[in-house]
């Protein structure tokens, strides 16, 4: 039986920024690209990094957006295209949910902007046909706006939908406000079951599967087919996110799942919890990720991009 993983990172855009700035002889001098390297040549580590298309002001003026990416790299990320994609998220970090109640245009933009800056810099086969948005939630017009820029299948949540019940107090960080903003029919709310317990309630919009719908693709290569839209919906993660787990608990996670006979395991971290700068820096990012990229290699599981699987 084939074996297939899925790994991806999120909130992606501060290597470009370095990459540009400090002009390294190879991209994989850069001491974020060199840890995906090691990966891969260890393990055969593939991995998607799901990019912003600007950095965000929460975190000063020195504002860097995809059009400042330096295209001298170009060649070095046509070679890797094998085991090293780019996808969409976002066109950066805050508002949380920042789709969740999108139109058409604003989805169509953001994403089409991105995608040209990235093939300018990295090749027209570096960019991935599968979309993790930020914090999940897209509305319909924002599916069928990714369905129409080629987008095949598509990260969701899951979980039972609940109404809102008018207190924002039942939503964390002020995400009632995220919720009630251009508001959208298929906005509403559902559990999410996550090891971090400060966002148990959360927003789901259209891209949302029931439990029931998840178990069954869960762990295997299938997706759901949403017909309105055209497009497949998939959990993109069924284990341990790596920024949200000690070592002992990855290993742990991805073991059950594995031992429970997983055809297909997915996992991601985010890229902000590398530097030693960001307030949630973890010093053991590298280890962590090497780690469980092994576990997937010793088990014989092969990485795969999920547009692979429609």
């Amino acid at each position: 039986m084939d074996k297939k993983c899925f790994f991806f990172i999120d909130d992606v855009i501060w290597v470009f920024r370095d990459i540009t700035r400090q002009k390294p002889k190879s991209i994989f001098d850069n001491e974020f690209m060199k840890l995906l390297k090691e990966g891969h040549d260890k393990y055969g580590m593939k991995v998607q990094l799901n990019v912003f298309y600007r950095t965000d002001f929460y975190y000063g003026e020195d504002e860097f957006t995809l059009s400042d990416m330096t295209d001298a790299y170009k060649k070095e990320f046509e070679e890797a295209y094998d085991w090293l994609k780019f996808g969409f998220h976002a066109k950066q970090e805050f508002p949380d949910y920042p789709y969740a109640n999108a139109d058409y245009e604003t989805v169509k933009i953001n994403f089409d902007r991105t995608v040209a800056e990235v093939k300018r810099f990295a090749g027209d086969n570096s960019f991935s046909l599968a979309v993790v948005p930020h914090w999940l939630p897209i509305s319909k017009e924002g599916v069928m706006a990714l369905k129409d820029g080629g987008i095949k299948i598509m990260g969701c949540s899951v979980g039972d939908k609940t109404p809102y019940n008018g207190d924002p107090n039942s939503l964390p960080y002020g995400h009632a406000q995220r919720l009630m903003n251009n508001r959208k029919p298929e906005t509403a709310l559902f559990t999410r079951i996550t090891p971090d317990k400060a966002i148990s309630r959360s927003i789901a919009s259209y891209n949302h599967l029931t439990n029931e719908q998840a178990d069954k693709v869960r762990f295997n290569f299938d997706a759901i087919y949403d017909e309105e839209t055209g497009m497949y919906f998939k959990p993109m993660t069924n284990s341990p996110n790596v920024n949200l787990c000690n070592e002992k608990e990855i290993i742990e996670g991805l073991t059950k799942n594995i031992n429970d006979g997983a055809q297909y395991i997915a996992y991601a971290t985010h890229e902000q919890y590398f530097y030693k700068d960001y307030f949630n820096y973890q010093p053991d990012f590298p280890q962590k990720l090497l780690t469980a990229a092994r576990i997937c290699f010793e088990n014989g599981y092969k990485y795969i991009f999920a547009d692979e699987l429609v």
